[in-house]
């Protein structure tokens, strides 16, 4: 368990992580990480996945352009 300040970094606030934490994480200057809500409060830290947007982006726009047949089939 590691203790971050978080400090005012221009007109937002942030953390900085340590390297062990960044190397635990695989991740490294640029990369992306995802951060979600669990259920009971707590925050998950994830490395983002770029494969995985690129997926789902796919997917939204096949949903978007099929939405009526998706909705047919759907009943």
């Amino acid at each position: 368990m590691q203790h971050l300040k978080i400090r005012k970094i221009g007109n937002s606030l942030g953390v900085v992580l340590p390297k062990d934490l960044l190397a635990q994480l695989g991740v490294d200057e640029g990369d992306e990480l995802i951060v979600s809500a669990t259920p009971d409060g707590a925050m998950r830290v994830t490395p983002g996945n770029a494969d995985l947007e690129e997926q789902l982006e796919a997917a939204r726009r096949g949903m978007k352009r099929y939405r009526n047949a998706l909705r047919e089939l759907a009943k």
